[in-house]
């Protein structure tokens, strides 16, 4: 997918993948990794998610990577903060107290450029991509982070001929596959939430699952 995608969707406020509130996957079984408040937790593809609020809440510094520049703006502006702006490399890194979202492709960041990152998040990153991109994704994740990596991972299933992406149907075989290899992967929750979404359901698709999965690097 080209970044003109996504910045057409932030331009024109088409941002329904955008929660409300904190994802209660998170709330729920983020806890139970045991992970040290002073973690520093890694967020590819974060928008301007209230997630990050969350994560900062538990005590962690939360390093968020975006796309569109509207959304890193939108997140500051949003929740009172006023971040200090510099560039890095390839990124427009905007920090502030227990915040650091890096602007720009999430391909172009280094082992370096988040060293120190013991946890992970992906909420909207996995199913964000379209199959040809998605075991690129999984191989950069893994060079990004060190052994003993703990996190989350959520990811949706439907019938992709239905509908078209994004967010994209990433199956439990696939999400095995490509996180599988490098990472423990264990499946937490899984639940049919077709009810609950509008889009899926105008669109004519019949069961709509979601996985939550629990990973950890070897």
């Amino acid at each position: 997918m080209q970044p003109e995608f996504w910045y057409k969707k932030w331009d024109s406020n088409q941002i329904g993948f955008h929660q409300a509130k904190a994802n209660p996957y998170l709330q729920r079984y983020w806890p139970e990794l045991a992970i040290a408040p002073s973690a520093r937790v890694l967020v590819p593809l974060c928008g301007k998610s209230l997630d990050l609020l969350w994560l900062a809440g538990q005590g962690h510094q939360v390093i968020g990577v975006e796309l569109a520049e509207k959304a890193v703006e939108e997140f500051f502006s949003e929740h009172q903060l006023q971040p200090q702006i510099s560039d890095k490399g390839a990124f427009k890194v905007y920090r502030s107290v227990a915040f650091e979202l890096w602007c720009g492709d999430f391909f172009a960041l280094t082992a370096e450029d988040v060293a120190g990152c013991t946890a992970l998040y992906d909420r909207a990153a996995l199913i964000a991509l379209p199959d040809a991109m998605r075991q690129r994704y999984a191989e950069h994740l893994q060079q990004l982070l060190a052994p003993g990596m703990k996190g989350l991972v959520i990811t949706l299933d439907y019938d992709q001929s239905q509908i078209p992406g994004p967010p994209f149907a990433v199956n439990d075989d696939e999400a095995q596959r490509l996180l599988g290899q490098g990472w423990q992967l264990e499946k937490l929750e899984e639940r049919d939430i077709l009810a609950e979404s509008p889009k899926f359901l105008q669109g004519g698709v019949e069961w709509l699952v979601e996985r939550v999965y629990r990973v950890s690097s070897r």
